[in-house]
């Protein structure tokens, strides 16, 4: 087919999510065929993220600066977290425009059967954020998944002791859904109709 260094790109591209080596192969064919106004920009992009992008201390967001954009946007309600597995569920909260707070990553969902167990998840700044401001409502958006069922059946125990409204999304999220490929319409359905847990 191609020299060892189209074969590289076509194997590092199909370790994206949603790309195998058939889509990973057109991929590389397009970014070939135009190096000077694809390749390139995407490389110096690539590169650019790389050294730029970092994990926002306060919520666990991906960004170039630290706190990221939301929690520096004095717009946004600080009496209000909702609290998310991954930063594409954050992301995708974000494109509904209907959610003004803030934000907590998780990174993840307790599994215990994945070795994923309390200490492995993003809490500890949640925990800080709680001891310094004045939170009003937490907000459950989790994964509709056993997972994300018992995460959020772990949080609401560990959450329970702080004077804190707890609701979680509600209509429309599927059992075993994630939020990540909802689309915007079902999140904002799910965040208006939240309920107490």
């Amino acid at each position: 087919m191609g020299g060892p260094e189209i074969e590289r790109l076509i194997a590092l591209l199909s370790k994206l999510p949603g790309l195998g080596p058939r889509s990973a192969r057109r991929a590389t064919l397009a970014l070939l065929k135009q190096p000077q106004s694809r390749m390139i920009p995407l490389a110096n992009a690539l590169q650019h993220a790389a050294e730029h992008v970092k994990i926002c201390s306060s919520c666990g967001n991906l960004d170039s600066s630290d706190p990221c954009v939301i929690c520096s946007d004095l717009n946004r309600h600080a009496d209000q977290i909702c609290i998310v597995e991954t930063v594409g569920d954050l992301w995708a909260l974000e494109k509904t425009g209907i959610f003004k707070g803030q934000y907590q990553v998780l990174g993840g969902s307790l599994s215990p059967l994945a070795g994923i167990w309390p200490d492995d998840l993003n809490i500890l700044p949640l925990l800080q954020r709680l001891e310094r401001q004045e939170v009003k409502e937490i907000i459950l958006a989790l994964g509709a998944t056993v997972d994300g069922v018992t995460t959020m059946h772990w949080l609401y125990d560990q959450l329970l002791p702080w004077d804190v409204k707890i609701t979680k999304v509600s209509q429309g999220i599927p059992m075993g859904g994630s939020l990540e490929v909802m689309d915007e319409g079902t999140l904002t359905a799910a965040l208006t109709t939240r309920r107490s847990v």
